[in-house]
């Protein structure tokens, strides 16, 4: 039976490219999602018996425990899980209210905390590694406005990857994929890229001269997964064009 890899929110933007890329290299995929049925039908029906949506809130701890018994009784132990899901709700850091701030991070820290804790054991338990990959954000290491949630949930991520990696070694290697700016339609609508000039002055902050594309962020993935990046663990990986270098 192929591998299986974990891709949460695996049905749009950069998890879908993901999704597809896992699908290519031989896995099968199960994908959760939290609310968008008609982008999970989609990539179904492009990626076929392969590719198994669920509709999951990570954030939801109980409905979590619920759905990995469901997968591992299912589709088996994963080899791969890729902690992909997550959400802004932007605001100015006086007008955010308790529930914005929960709301992002329950699901941009916490749900990487359910998922993980669900599916680890049974990882460790399988033959052979396993490999870990938590995406997170250039935000999580240079801060922004109107984004403290989102900001505190990708730099507690990032502490999260090296306490994972030390406590599931050397069995699971768990590192962090950081994507700069990536061409998807969230990425377009919040930075106004369909305005030349907007698109403009991002691209003139990035050395290599574009915004990459969700292709080159999951060759990143494949790396990182792959045999080629066996002695690695606890790291992050950016691919961001050179914007920050960090």
């Amino acid at each position: 039976m192929s591998p299986l890899a974990v891709v949460s929110g695996g049905t749009r933007g950069i998890g879908l490219t993901f999704s597809r890329r896992l699908v290519k290299l031989g896995h099968r995929v199960v994908a959760p999602y939290r609310s968008d049925a008609v982008a999970a039908a989609s990539a179904a029906a492009e990626l076929g018996d392969a590719f198994h949506p669920i509709r999951l809130d990570v954030a939801d701890a109980a409905a979590v425990d619920v759905a990995v018994e469901t997968v591992l009784a299912e589709h088996g132990p994963p080899t791969v899980l890729v902690n992909n899901a997550g959400i802004n709700v932007d605001r100015p850091f006086l007008e955010m209210s308790t529930e914005d701030w929960r709301r992002v991070l329950d699901t941009n820290l916490s749900g990487v905390f359910h998922l993980t804790r669900g599916f680890a054991p049974a990882m460790l338990a399988a033959e052979g590694d396993g490999v870990i990959v938590n995406v997170g954000a250039t935000t999580g290491i240079r801060p922004r406005r109107n984004g403290a949630n989102y900001c505190a949930s990708k730099a507690g991520l990032l502490q999260l990857t090296k306490c994972l990696a030390l406590e599931l070694a050397p069995r699971i290697r768990v590192n962090c994929l950081i994507p700069g700016m990536t061409e998807t339609d969230e990425l377009v609508t919040r930075f106004r890229l369909d305005d030349p000039a907007a698109r403009a002055a991002v691209v003139a902050e990035i050395p290599r001269g574009r915004i990459g594309t969700t292709e080159e962020i999951a060759d990143a993935l494949e790396f990182l997964v792959g045999p080629a990046s066996g002695y690695l663990t606890g790291q992050k990986l950016i691919v961001d064009g050179g914007q920050f270098m960090w």
